[in-house]
């Protein structure tokens, strides 16, 4: 299991120098450029600053060069500073953006996994009931409402025309003379609809996952032995088939990590959060490509432990791959 770990580790190095390499050609090859952008709104800008601003910045060189440049950066964990206005370091800004996105990302995904398994459970047991296909209709309708439609239709519904609940921010204005508990509710009044539109898709899939899985469990020979010995239902369930029915669940909880980021795009920009999905956008329409990379890094970082971790998670849940006969 330790050798299994350690190749894993090592292999990790050249898949992130890839995804980088890919990533870093992509932007570039991507329409407009950063001196473009900077420079658009001001009618008097010569050609020959706007020359200038791209040998400041490096985009005058070639192209490898740039990205062997940007890759001794990153080697000392340094993403070089932002082509925004602020010429802020790429590190400071996402230090001050990641725990915002964080924090919004694994509340869903306990909300996502701690809903999804049991109600999947649940319809894999009552297969064909009138809740089975309650479910499924939840899961169609899931699959089908887009993030962003969802979230302007609850922004409408309860913070416009019921005025129940904030639509932007993370904070009311004034909030830091609150007292402590009254400052932990008016967060948790802002957190309601981006996490619940962040919990809305995923759940409906997961559950829908969960199911069938459950139910090809359920159909083994194992099963019925336990039931032939005379186990009550819940103990042939929950002891003997839950666990073979989670392995193909926790690969999605792998690859859920980097979902921390990239899922959070879409509700950040459209409830004015300042996180890394917010970031990451201002970063693409500005054509900041030192911020876009940092935060494509990271992603791609998250990727490559998420399968890491769902391998590990595995070999925990089943002894066969723990001890390599699987």
């Amino acid at each position: 299991m330790i050798t299994y770990l350690a190749k894993r580790l090592i292999m990790m190095v050249p898949l992130l120098l890839g995804i980088t390499l890919i990533s870093f050609v992509v932007i570039r090859l991507a329409p407009g450029e950063p001196v473009e952008a900077m420079t658009a709104m001001s009618p008097k800008i010569t050609a020959e600053t706007r020359q200038r601003l791209r040998e400041f910045y490096g985009l005058d060189k070639p192209l490898h060069v740039q990205y062997a440049t940007w890759l001794k950066q990153v080697a000392t964990l340094d993403f070089g500073r932002s082509f925004a206005p602020d010429n802020r370091p790429v590190t400071d800004k996402i230090k001050e953006r990641i725990p915002v996105t964080i924090s919004l990302n694994v509340i869903a995904l306990i909300l996502e996994f701690g809903l999804a398994i049991p109600i999947g459970i649940f319809a894999a047991t009552h297969r064909d009931t009138l809740y089975d296909k309650g479910i499924t209709i939840f899961v169609f309708l899931g699959f089908a409402v887009p993030t962003f439609w969802l979230a302007l239709l609850l922004m409408y519904f309860f913070g416009v025309k019921l005025g129940w609940l904030p639509i932007s921010g993370l904070h009311s204005l004034g909030s830091e003379t609150l007292s402590p508990v009254a400052w932990f509710m008016d967060l948790a009044k802002h957190l309601i609809l981006p996490v619940s539109v962040a919990t809305f898709g995923s759940l409906a899939g997961l559950s829908r996952y969960m199911r069938s899985t459950m139910l090809e469990v359920i159909r083994q020979d194992y099963i019925t032995t336990a039931r032939a010995k005379g186990l009550t239902e819940r103990a042939v369930i929950y002891r003997h088939a839950l666990r073979n029915a989670l392995l193909p669940v926790i690969t999605l909880l792998g690859f859920s990590l980097p979902g921390l980021i990239g899922g959070s795009v879409i509700f950040e920009t459209i409830f004015a959060i300042p996180g890394m999905g917010q970031l990451f956008y201002q970063g693409v329409m500005g054509r900041d490509y030192p911020l876009v990379m940092g935060i494509l890094v990271i992603g791609a970082f998250l990727t490559l432990v998420g399968n890491l971790l769902a391998d590990l998670c595995y070999a925990m849940a089943d002894p066969r791959i723990r001890h390599g006969r699987g």
